[in-house]
């Protein structure tokens, strides 16, 4: 019989324990009036859980000085520390426990004095780096909860989670992805936090950051990219130093939307990373003409939001031949100038839309420079169904480079696994249907899936030499003499697809129409 290691039924029971903690909460919130579906109560359980998981690294950090012999200012001060009001008695609940939370001015604090409410006192913290990461993550949080008695229960079941322990961080960090995605099902439109694991894992594994590169995310969501990075680059961390530059000089992002900005900042402390470098605010709210050396990065990996419109004050910051509103266009000029150039050319990984690959105008002009001054060296194709059931448009991987200019384009096709006509919300796309594109990365030949086109052959310019289009989207050449093959259910099926995309696009454009100018 075999032997069943301490370790193992250590692992089993921490998850099964945390895995009961956070079901209780949810079973709890379910009875507040004041939630709404997954998309009110994950939130609302990620601020809980934010806010004990600072509290004890609070207290690690208190118990160093000691050790040190040095003096300790906590960042969040008495009586506003997880302690002040979990300790004790319990003494606030109900409406004193909203109170407290919620009102700007003059709640009961524990202890029974008056002053600013929990969330008032953590907007306007500032002083230091970790005071003004608190001050941006709460800025945007609304407390949901319309019990109080509820919000204690769920407040007490937090209580029982110990942040210090790496095994339970560890555990809570894949119980935490699972909720984020369960938040992205829930999400329906408003499911941009989420790339499947799948994507992302396959694109860092090929662009194979390397500890000493700083990474990128623009457009980080809730921190997916780097999260998978970071764990990337964990196993090559040998010294104090080198972690000391993995935590604090090597992955950065960017976020706009309050939500997401919240997700990600606790996606990425549970999964070790104690001081994320993320900046809330829109990634294009600045020049990029203005964007220097400082401000690029060694590698970008991002899934920028597309099918979105920016305001007209966004346009301003791009060049005048090159303004648009389409969302992903503007991201893709963005990661242009973002990518670092010496001593080492620097190199990225981009999610974009079909569209991308056609469009003319001014997208044409994008791609015009993004081939002649960048090393656009591979196109991945993914399957239908990627992103289903949320958008049906097909996506792509560009992989890129600043070595030198684009002299050929690899593309490689993923193929569907054998069996299935396309991807869906319960039969997603997994890590290994990558092998054989990865497998094939560093050994490149022609095949059924990969094929080599020439730059120039995709230029197409007019007499004055100016650019007319640039069209990236090529299918494979290679399947053609397949079609003699295929059944004519298949072929059906193939047009049907086809036609529904078609039909999603129109929706698209009719839906832009209708909103005007």
């Amino acid at each position: 019989m075999p032997r069943v290691s301490s370790k193992s039924n250590l692992t089993t029971t921490t998850a099964q324990r945390l895995s009961s903690i956070v079901k209780s909460c949810r079973d709890i919130m379910r009875k507040d009036k004041g939630l709404n579906g997954d998309l009110d109560r994950l939130p609302m359980l990620t601020w809980i859980m934010f806010l004990k998981f600072f509290d004890d690294m609070e207290t690690e950090r208190e118990t160093e000085a000691q050790v040190a012999g040095t003096l300790f200012f906590p960042v969040i001060e008495p009586p506003y520390r997880w302690r002040n009001y979990t300790a004790g008695l319990h003494d606030l609940t109900g409406d004193e426990l909203l109170g407290f939370i919620n009102n700007d001015e003059a709640a009961v604090l524990p202890g029974g004095t008056r002053g600013p409410g929990l969330f008032a006192y953590l907007r306007h913290l500032s002083g230091s780096p970790q005071r003004e990461v608190l001050a941006r993550v709460f800025a945007g949080v609304q407390n949901r909860f319309t019990s109080g008695y509820l919000l204690r229960d769920v407040i007490d079941k937090i209580d029982g989670i110990q942040f210090t322990s790496s095994e339970e961080i560890h555990t809570l960090s894949h119980l935490y992805e699972s909720l984020l995605r369960e938040m992205r099902d829930a999400a329906g439109d408003s499911g941009e936090f989420y790339t499947p694991r799948a994507v992302v894992r396959f694109m860092v594994t090929v662009i194979n950051p390397r500890l000493g590169e700083t990474v990128l995310d623009p457009a980080c969501g809730t921190g997916g990219f780097l999260v998978e990075a970071f764990e990337h680059l964990k196993p090559q961390v040998q010294t104090v130093e080198q972690r000391r530059l993995l935590q604090n000089g090597t992955l950065f992002g960017g976020e706009a939307k309050s939500l997401p900005y919240l997700l990600a900042q606790m996606n990425l402390l549970l999964h070790g990373l104690e001081s994320p470098n993320i900046d809330y605010g829109n990634a294009l709210r600045h020049k990029i003409s203005e964007i220097g050396e400082r401000e690029r990065a060694d590698i970008i990996l991002t899934n920028p939001p597309f099918g979105g419109e920016e305001e007209r004050g966004i346009l301003g910051n791009f060049p005048a031949d090159k303004q648009t509103s389409e969302t992903a266009l503007l991201f893709l000029q963005l990661i242009m100038r973002k990518l670092r150039k010496m001593p080492k050319p620097g190199r990225a990984g981009v999610v974009v839309p079909n569209g991308t690959l056609f469009a003319d105008g001014v997208a044409a002009r994008i791609k015009a420079e993004l081939l002649t001054d960048f090393n656009l060296h591979t196109i991945v194709r993914l399957p239908n169904g990627v992103f289903a059931p949320y958008t049906s448009i097909s996506t792509n991987l560009l992989f890129l480079d600043r070595a030198h200019a684009t002299r050929d384009i690899w593309y490689y096709e993923i193929a569907l696994p054998e069996g299935r006509k396309n991807y869906t919300k319960t039969q997603p796309m997994q890590y290994d249907d990558f092998a054989d594109c990865i497998a094939w990365w560093n050994d490149r030949t022609e095949s059924a899936q990969a094929w080599k086109v020439p730059a120039a052959d995709l230029l197409v310019r007019d007499n004055a030499g100016g650019v007319v289009s640039v069209n990236l989207d090529v299918s494979n050449p290679n399947r053609a003499a397949d079609l003699a093959h295929r059944s004519p259910e298949d072929l059906i099926e193939s047009i049907l697809d086809k036609e529904r995309q078609i039909a999603d696009i129109m929706e698209n454009i009719r839906a832009m129409v209708k909103k005007g100018p």
